[in-house]
């Protein structure tokens, strides 16, 4: 079942951000990983906000255990100070 992952980052830029989709090898309104179904940020009073919804939670976590964690702790964001998901009933995606 897919589900939907919303992070909260305190005291993060979007310079960090760029930082860390760069060392991904992800481009912006580029293509996502794979199992990743859609994904977007935004600043918030305290830093940022990313929303992404996956195939399902364990590609999720396979894939912030190899790749987010790793790259937000290189470039000096701190750890999420929420993540909250949701199993997601119905998406619809570009054609």
């Amino acid at each position: 079942m897919a589900v939907a992952v919303v992070l909260e980052f305190p005291d993060t830029t979007t310079d960090q951000y760029d930082q860390v989709i760069e060392r991904m090898g992800l481009t912006p309104r580029g293509s996502g990983p794979p199992g990743a179904l859609f994904h977007w940020v935004t600043e918030t009073d305290d830093g940022l906000r990313v929303t992404d919804v996956w195939e399902s939670r364990e590609v999720f976590d396979r894939f912030n255990e190899e790749q987010i964690q790793p790259h937000t702790q290189a470039v000096g964001v701190p750890e999420p100070s929420a993540v909250t998901f949701y199993d997601v009933y119905s998406y619809i995606t570009a054609g």
